[in-house]
């Protein structure tokens, strides 16, 4: 089998197309010159290639804050590509070239780990959010959330947005919480099964679905849509994002996952709406 990829700036492998996106967004972000410094850069105290840090799609705006933050604090410059967890593990499974991975459930951690892909004990369960019910900003829909709730009348002739409950750890959590409440069965068939959470979100805020399970933190960073409730916490397992290091990490990694642990880092994102993990 012909085996398809590049190398990094630093030499590692990057096999197919994620190879080819990784080396674009490392190029963009640190420009050749930056690129060509190389060693000058590295005593300098600085990381000519930025580090890279496979994220959850729930984490895009709240991260770029953190990583401005951990830059101006260490002069080390991080990129952050977004996408389902599931997503992101299944791409580290084929080699691609993350420092970190920061997931929006422990599963995929798991998945990771179990692969020999994580640097042992780097591991650091970070966040929890909440989990909503949520409709087009000018809905009318009124709804609360108990057991047996009649989430098909709400859903009139529409469609229930959220993440591929197969794979995808927001559509997880709306499976076990709607199995729990006893309306799973009455719904499976309406779903939009979207690719991650901010792509169902964008399903809800367009009027495309007339209802959608997302992240709290979500709900709140979009004017287009609402909060029509939210799902009793007894009804999933807890949502935990949990930050790992990968096996073949940059030596700077461990200190950007330290940091999203810090006090400073607390901070943001308690203000977006995460609650951080003692």
């Amino acid at each position: 089998m012909l085996k398809t990829g590049i190398r990094d700036a630093l030499g590692r492998w990057v096999p197919g197309a994620v190879g080819a996106l990784y080396i674009a967004g490392v190029s963009a972000a640190a420009g050749p010159a930056q690129l060509a410094a190389g060693g000058d850069a590295a005593a300098a105290g600085t990381v000519s290639v930025p580090l890279l840090v496979f994220a959850a799609a729930s984490l895009t705006d709240v991260l770029e804050e953190v990583d401005r933050a951990f830059t101006a604090r260490t002069h080390i410059e991080v990129r952050a590509s977004y996408a389902a967890s599931s997503v992101l593990a299944k791409q580290i499974e084929a080699g691609a070239p993350a420092d970190v991975f920061f997931s929006a459930d422990l599963a995929w951690v798991d998945y990771v780990e179990k692969r020999g892909l994580v640097k042992a004990g780097s591991r650091r369960d970070l966040l929890s959010n909440s989990l909503v019910l949520i409709a087009p900003a000018d809905s009318p829909v009124r709804l609360k959330i108990a057991p047996r709730f009649d989430l098909v009348s709400a859903l009139g002739g529409g469609r229930l947005a959220t993440g591929d409950p197969d794979s995808v750890p927001v559509g997880k959590y709306a499976r076990a919480a709607l199995t729990q409440l006893g309306v799973w069965d009455s719904v499976a068939a309406r779903l939009v099964r979207a690719e991650n959470v901010r792509a169902a979100l964008e399903y809800v805020a367009r009027g495309e679905a007339a209802l959608g399970i997302v992240y709290r933190t979500d709900a709140q960073a979009e004017k287009r849509v609402r909060i029509v409730d939210t799902f009793p916490a007894d009804t999933h397992p807890p949502i935990t994002y949990p930050a790992v290091v990968t096996v073949g990490a940059r030596a700077q990694a461990p200190q950007f996952v330290e940091f999203l642990a810090s006090a400073e880092a607390r901070q943001i994102f308690t203000r977006y709406g995460f609650t951080p993990l003692r």
